[in-house]
């Protein structure tokens, strides 16, 4: 009897390592290519949040993890609030820590950071396309706290969408683990946000005729325009009530679907919104040359043949 039960827990234990063996490094190929997605995100999110609160980015506080890749354009330190400039310390450090871990998990098929943008002159654009005309003067996002924490509304919040789009594709115990993890913390720094916001919603955005919980109606709208979703994937701090919580609230601090439930959205979606082009193919916005990894490059393929294939005066239509 003894002998049967040590050798029931010889057996459980054995199981369990196995297990937690599997838990950290056993991803499949589609695990992989789902957390490349991530990969480029977590990198345009740690580099935008470094350089809002500090001035400097990767190169300076993990170059190993920016693997070579090219320096980033246009970042800058804001004029920060003692408040927000600690919590963007925070999400910036909290994302050099997601960028170790995907690329441990990753392995040989991790890659360098890929080209980034998210100069004055992107986010000026990003704000001219969701209010439909040319503010003046161009929105600035690294003026004031107000300027840069608008700004930081999408960035979290993309990547929230993106792991809770590519759930579904993971594989291993090992990389839904490691997604959930992530996405843990990615929706803290996207509810600490629009918390923020949603506390000064009704202040003007200086100098403009709009308010704060205005600019992210506008911002959202932009968003599930550019996702080319049937159904909505974002939502600013105002809704109408038919689309609060229950039917009940206009008051939006976090978005959710009928049920309260996070909204998803597909790598193909992804990447249409973060180029701010509608596209995945068509590169742009935040990825001057595109995103790396299988997914993204499986788009690209596409914009580069039909390029190659057009009257050279043309490219600049694509």
């Amino acid at each position: 009897m003894e002998g049967g039960k040590m050798m029931g827990i010889l057996a459980l234990v054995l199981l369990l390592s196995s297990w937690a063996v599997q838990g950290t490094s056993d991803f499949t190929i589609t695990d992989k290519d789902t957390l490349a997605v991530a990969l480029n995100l977590e990198y345009l999110e740690a580099e935008f949040f470094l350089f809002g609160a500090y001035g400097k980015g990767l190169d300076h506080f993990s170059p190993e993890l920016a693997d070579g890749g090219p320096t980033p354009k246009g970042g800058e330190k804001a004029d920060l609030d003692p408040i927000v400039r600690e919590l963007v310390e925070q999400f910036g450090l909290q994302e050099v820590g997601h960028i170790r871990a995907i690329k441990e998990a990753l392995g040989k098929e991790g890659f360098p950071r890929p080209e980034l943008n998210f100069g004055k002159e992107v986010w000026a654009q990003v704000f001219d396309d969701a209010f439909g005309y040319k503010l003046d003067p161009p929105f600035n996002p690294y003026k004031n706290s107000v300027n840069y924490m608008l700004a930081s509304y999408g960035i979290p919040y993309v990547g929230l969408t993106g792991y809770t789009g590519g759930a579904h594709l993971l594989e291993g115990p090992g990389a839904k683990s490691l997604a959930a993890r992530l996405l843990g913390v990615e929706a803290g720094q996207d509810a600490s946000i629009r918390t923020w916001l949603y506390l000064v919603k009704d202040k003007k955005v200086e100098p403009y005729d709009f308010t704060v919980a205005e600019a992210t109606v506008k911002l959202s709208k932009l968003r599930n325009k550019l996702d080319g979703a049937e159904e909505v994937n974002d939502e600013g701090l105002i809704v109408p009530k038919e689309l609060g919580a229950e039917q009940a609230v206009e008051g939006n601090v976090l978005a959710g679907d009928k049920d309260s439930l996070a909204y998803t959205r597909t790598p193909k979606q992804i990447f249409s919104v973060v180029y701010a082009s509608g596209d995945p193919s068509k590169p742009g916005g935040f990825y001057p040359k595109g995103a790396l990894g299988r997914h993204a490059q499986k788009y690209l393929s596409t914009y580069e043949s039909v390029k190659q294939t057009l009257n050279p005066f043309l490219e600049s239509e694509l």
